[in-house]
C-alpha cells in the first residue's frame, strides 16, 4: 500500500521539451516564406535534437529537484529522510556549513532553506519552492 503525499514538487514539468520543436517550427517557417531552399530534414534533425536534450535536462531535474513528504520518509532529490528522526521543524537556526539534504553543497537555485534538527541534535538543510508549506506539513508530522 503507498503511502499518501502530504507535501510534492516535481522539480520540473515536461512541456520545456516541446520549446526545441516550436523553434525548428518556427525556423522552418521564416525559411520558407524566404527565397531559396526550405531544409525540411535539417530542421527535423534540430527539433528532434533540441527535445532530446531538453528531455535529458528535465529528467534530471524531476530525479534531482524533487521533493516528496509522506508520513514516514521526506524525499529531497536523491536522498531521503524518516520522519522519525526529525526531532525539530520550527525555531532552528541554520548554522554555516549545514549539510544540504539531496546531495547537493547549496539549496538548488529557486528554493528556499527549511532547517530541520534530526537525532544526535544535528541541523540538515531541507529545501522547498515553497518553504512555508514545507514547515507547516513538516511540523504537523513532527509535532504529533
Amino acid at each position: 500500500m503507498t503511502e499518501p503525499v502530504l507535501y510534492a514538487e516535481r522539480g520540473s514539468s515536461w512541456w520545456p521539451v516541446l520549446w526545441g520543436p516550436a523553434f525548428a517550427v518556427l525556423g522552418l517557417g521564416v525559411e520558407a516564406l524566404t527565397p531559396g531552399p526550405v531544409h525540411l530534414t535539417t530542421w527535423l534533425l534540430i527539433a528532434g535534437a533540441l527535445a532530446v536534450t531538453a528531455a535529458i535536462w528535465v529528467y534530471g531535474r524531476r530525479r534531482l529537484v524533487s521533493v516528496r513528504l509522506t508520513p514516514t520518509e521526506l524525499a529531497q532529490g536523491r536522498e531521503e529522510l524518516a520522519v522519525s528522526r526529525i526531532t525539530a521543524v520550527t525555531d532552528v537556526g541554520a548554522p554555516v556549513g549545514a549539510r544540504v539534504l539531496g546531495g547537493s553543497w547549496t539549496v538548488p537555485k529557486g528554493t528556499g532553506e527549511v532547517p530541520l534538527r534530526i537525532e544526535a541534535d544535528e541541523v540538515v538543510l531541507a529545501w522547498a519552492r515553497n518553504p512555508e508549506a514545507l514547515t507547516r506539513a513538516l511540523a504537523r508530522l513532527v509535532e504529533q
